[in-house]
């Protein structure tokens, strides 16, 4: 009982019994319509019937009188199928025909009968009450001029038959209907309804906390199949997003004790002995500066996040590349040169695409700032960093190429990570956010990041997609 009422409380269970009730009076009544119109098709062709043989009747009086009558009634009662004949007399005694005995009454009335009356044919016994039973007629009666009764009638076997024909068939259509559902819900919703159970004790366990369960898969194809497909997907973006934002929470805590760290060991120094006045402007220089440093970086972490979610309020619009290279490059000039590093450009413009000139710009600035970063501390050779705009069919590809340690191939992924920083960077200045907003960027504008070898170096890929400039 209680799977049939958890199959009932199904929105599918409810509207195939809707849908099952609403053929059912469908049916009932087209069937009722047409058994209606068929009888009455018959009786009116049984009418007719009946009319053309009193009227041949009536014909056979005038030509040949009440002898040649009676041969001819004895004649047509003894064919097969024969209707109801009876010749009676003014009394209505039956003197001929094939009819024993009438429901009383019916001779004692001129034209149609109103209702079909019960008569009994020869050879059959009476009922208990003495009156005919076991068949039904309608019939015409008439007199002849001499008084005598004729009764021309039709058995209506053939209409009730068809009748009962009807009624039995409609009787097996909803037998054959309801078996058809049962084999239905048997076979199909008892399925379906295996399916959504365990749809449902999977999202349970999902949301008891175990975020690495998954909806089940059979691998047919259906609409439950295409659900746990899109939600698994959905499940194994969140868990990717919880994964992150653990690791961002970890990195955060261990990237930013450090300088915490020092402001508080600077301030105890400071307060700590006696000091000059010299000495407390460059202590808080120095906790203003670090400060600072951190407010860059939460920043950066803040822009990361609107940028990965497509919320960034900047507007989109007409940006050359070409013109923002040339001026990441001139900015950069200074630093490369004080570190010691040969900065160059090649950019031919003007290259128009749709985006935003801030962000692309200060995605650039941080990978030019990386390269000449972790360029200029190899010896052997002279530290070099390019920048490279291209267009192709595909896109337009924005690269910086350094001549540095590099990153191995298998790291790659990761340093695009927040707070990523390999060991042998961690000497080096930074929160290890610059590729992750890079790449970020990237996404926003419907790109994407690319990290190669230079042999020897790094070279970064900034691809965009091929766009119209908006207007």
């Amino acid at each position: 009982m209680a799977s049939l009422r958890a199959a009932w409380n199904t929105t599918a269970a409810r509207l195939s019994a809707l849908y099952l009730i609403l053929f059912a009076i469908c049916a009932t009544v087209l069937v009722v319509y047409m058994t209606s119109l068929s009888t009455r098709m018959l009786t009116a062709q049984t009418r007719d019937t009946i009319s053309e043989e009193a009227a041949g009747l009536t014909r056979a009086y005038e030509r040949g009188g009440l002898p040649f009558l009676v041969r001819v009634v004895e004649q047509r009662a003894r064919q097969p199928g024969a209707n109801l004949y009876l010749i009676a007399n003014p009394d209505g005694r039956i003197l001929t025909g094939n009819v024993q005995s009438l429901q009383p009454g019916v001779l004692t009335l001129d034209g149609w009968t109103e209702q079909p009356f019960t008569y009994r044919r020869y050879g059959e016994a009476l009922g208990a009450d003495d009156n005919p039973s076991g068949h039904a007629a309608v019939a015409v009666v008439f007199r002849l001029p001499n008084r005598m009764i004729v009764l021309v009638g039709r058995d209506l076997g053939e209409p009730e038959q068809f009748s009962r024909v009807v009624r039995r068939s409609l009787v097996a259509a909803f037998g054959m209907m309801g078996l058809g559902a049962l084999l239905i819900w048997f076979f199909v919703g008892r399925r379906a309804l295996r399916r959504i159970d365990d749809l449902s004790d999977a999202g349970r366990r999902i949301m008891g906390g175990d975020l690495s369960g998954r909806l089940p898969v059979t691998g047919s194809g259906d609409e439950f199949d295409r659900l746990s497909e899109n939600l698994n997907a959905m499940l194994a973006r969140i868990a990717t997003l919880n994964e992150g934002l653990k690791q961002v929470s970890d990195n955060i805590a261990h990237d930013l004790k450090t300088p915490l760290t020092r402001l508080r060991n600077r301030a105890e120094s400071v307060l700590s002995g006696k000091r000059s006045t010299r000495d407390y402007r460059e202590a808080l220089e120095a906790t203003i500066a670090e400060s600072d440093q951190l407010i860059r970086t939460f920043n950066a972490i803040l822009m990361i996040s609107r940028l990965e979610a497509g919320n960034s309020a900047e507007p989109a619009t007409q940006v050359d590349l070409a013109e923002t290279v040339r001026d990441v490059v001139e900015l950069y000039e200074p630093v490369a040169e004080e570190c010691r590093v040969r900065l160059t450009a090649r950019a031919d413009g003007p290259l128009v695409i749709a985006g935003n000139r801030e962000l692309i710009g200060q995605a650039l600035s941080n990978i030019v700032d990386n390269a000449i970063k972790y360029c200029a501390g190899v010896e052997g050779r002279e530290a070099e960093v390019s920048v490279d705009l291209q267009q192709a069919a595909g896109g337009t590809t924005l690269s910086v190429r350094d001549n540095g340690p590099g990153i191995p191939a298998g790291e790659r992924d990761r340093v695009t990570e927040r707070f990523v920083r390999l060991e042998q960077s961690r000497n080096m200045p930074g929160s290890g956010l610059g590729l992750s907003l890079a790449k970020a960027v990237m996404t926003y504008h419907g790109g994407r990041l690319e990290l190669a070898d230079a042999k020897p170096g790094l070279v970064v890929r900034m691809v965009f997609p091929h766009r119209e400039p908006a207007a």
